[in-house]
């Protein structure tokens, strides 16, 4: 991946974070990378999804809390909007 390629695209991710939590610092901006792809990944290939959650049922569990907390931040930011 070319530097600029990289650079442009965190900056996606950081406007995209804002947008969603209405922060964007790096560990909320990992949390909501990893959110993204893996709601990506249990919509477009469920059955890997859910082969992943009977593999790893504690990351499984680690998922829905960060699911959880982006959701939650979601609703916060919209709500002081």
């Amino acid at each position: 991946m070319e530097k600029i390629f990289a650079e442009q695209f965190e900056a996606l991710l950081e406007k995209y974070s804002d947008l969603l939590v209405g922060e964007s610092s790096e560990q909320t901006k990992e949390k909501v990378k990893v959110w993204a792809l893996y709601t990506h990944i249990a919509k477009s290939m469920p059955a890997l999804a859910k082969h992943w959650n009977e593999l790893y049922p504690e990351a499984k569990e680690e998922m829905r809390e960060m699911i959880n907390e982006i959701k939650l931040l979601n609703e916060q930011y919209r709500e002081s909007r």
